[in-house]
């Protein structure tokens, strides 16, 4: 027999909050940290000065990242809490109204009124503020984030992907620096977008296509910055 849990199992969407985040924290960490790196490369005939700007890149960005990914979902859950305060303010003062509000919403989705009323009924003398919460406003655990568990996924996952174009800087060669981490960048973003699509259950072949077109976007930009502004160091 097949339960709700096992039906669930078998989708994907229960990871979406976690896998955005470090998707894109591994992401933002590859391509800006390798960009950062080919932009000075382009422009220095020593690795200390590529190191130097590599690891502080490296430092700032996690750190801006996993900031950045707790106040945005820190004033996400603060709309979230301040809806569900007011919703349950308006099932104290108007609950007849509430539950026809609950109604209406089930018989735009395809009931016929007398079972979408019924459907309110039954679903508000269980748990009203649930229902509300679920139905009208959008909410439930799929969709809810926590800060802290965003931050330190965007964090960790911007340092793990920054990482990786800090080992090809320590030990490829200082002579054409900026085509190893070309090469290298595409390869580590390959493996990203492949992973990521099949951890998300999504075409690996478009997942790929388009981050390797992003990242070498951005790389090529910066070694032109580069070669056009910089001076040897």
């Amino acid at each position: 027999m097949i339960t709700i849990d096992n039906y669930l199992d078998n989708h994907y969407i229960h990871r979406s909050n976690w896998l955005r985040a470090a998707v894109l924290g591994a992401n933002d960490g590859i391509i800006s940290i390798s960009s950062l790196a080919i932009g000075v490369a382009a422009a220095s005939t020593t690795r200390e000065p590529i190191v130097l700007a590599t690891v502080a890149g490296l430092v700032a960005g996690a750190l801006s990242m996993a900031a950045g990914e707790y106040v945005s979902v820190s004033s996400q859950t603060d709309i979230e809490k301040a809806d569900i305060e007011r919703e349950m303010m308006e099932l104290k003062e108007n609950p007849n109204e509430e539950q026809d509000i609950l109604g209406q919403i089930y018989e735009k989705r395809g009931l016929k009124k007398e079972t979408a009323m019924q459907v309110a009924k039954e679903l508000t003398e269980k748990n009203a503020l649930a229902a509300h919460i679920r139905d009208e406003l959008g909410i439930n655990e799929i969709s809810q984030a926590n800060p802290i568990q965003a931050a330190i996924a965007s964090g960790a996952a911007f340092t793990a992907g920054g990482v990786l174009p800090l080992l090809v800087i320590l030990f490829a060669p200082v002579k054409g620096m900026e085509y190893w981490l070309y090469g290298f960048t595409l390869i580590f973003l390959i493996i990203l977008g492949a992973t990521a699509a099949k951890t998300g259950g999504s075409s690996i072949i478009k997942a790929i296509f388009r981050i390797a077109i992003w990242g070498t976007i951005a790389m090529v930009l910066s070694a032109i910055v580069g070669y056009l502004f910089g001076v040897n160091i």
